[in-house]
C-alpha cells in the first residue's frame, strides 16, 4: 500500500479511510450532502499532488475537507437559507460518550447525542472543526493546527471558545 518514502497508493487509501473521511466531513459540516461534497473536493484536490503530499496524508485531507467547506460556505452563503434539520444523520458507529450503550434506554442516548449535535452545530465552522478534531478525533494540537493552518496556540484559543460558547448556552438553557 506505501510506497518507499511516499504516501499510500491513492485509491487504497481513499477505501480504507473514506468512511472516516465522509464522518469527519459530516461532523464539520452538519449536513451529509456538504460533507459528501467537501470529501469529493477534498479528494480532488489532494489526487494531483499525491505523489508530494509525504507519508501521512491524513492530515493534509482532513485540511482540505476543512477549508472546501468553508470556500463553499463563502461562495453560497447568501443564496443558502438554512431549515430546521429534518431528518439527522449520525451514524457515528461509538458508543456515547461515557461508556457502553448496552442495557441504556435508546431514546434518551438518541436525545442527549442529538442534543449536544445541536450544541456543535451552532459552533463557528472553524471552532467546530477544532472541537471534532480534539474530541471525536483524538488528535492533539499540533495536529489540528497542521489540518486547520494555524498555530497550536490558535487551536487552543479556538478549543477555548468553543467549550466557553457551550457552557454558556447550556446555563442559558438551564435558566429557562
Amino acid at each position: 500500500m506505501t510506497t518507499d518514502d511516499g504516501p499510500p497508493d491513492f485509491d487504497t487509501w481513499v477505501s480504507h479511510r473514506g468512511a472516516g473521511l465522509l464522518r469527519f466531513a459530516y461532523l464539520v459540516t452538519r449536513d451529509r450532502g456538504r460533507a459528501e461534497e467537501a470529501v469529493q473536493d477534498a479528494l480532488v484536490a489532494a489526487y494531483p499532488r499525491w505523489s508530494r503530499i509525504g507519508a501521512d496524508p491524513d492530515a493534509y485531507v482532513r485540511r482540505c475537507i476543512v477549508n472546501a467547506d468553508i470556500s463553499r460556505w463563502r461562495r453560497f452563503f447568501r443564496r443558502e437559507t438554512p431549515v430546521d434539520d429534518p431528518a439527522v444523520f449520525v451514524d457515528l458507529g461509538e458508543p456515547a460518550v461515557g461508556g457502553s450503550t448496552t442495557g441504556a434506554d435508546h431514546a434518551v442516548l438518541h436525545a442527549d447525542a442529538d442534543a449536544v449535535w445541536r450544541l456543535c452545530a451552532s459552533l463557528p465552522t472553524r471552532q467546530r472543526a477544532a472541537v471534532v478534531l480534539r474530541y471525536y478525533e483524538g488528535l492533539p494540537d499540533a495536529e489540528i493546527a497542521e489540518v486547520l493552518g494555524c498555530t497550536a496556540a490558535t487551536v487552543r484559543s479556538q478549543i477555548h471558545r468553543a467549550l466557553g460558547s457551550l457552557r454558556a448556552t447550556l446555563k442559558e438553557v438551564e435558566r429557562l
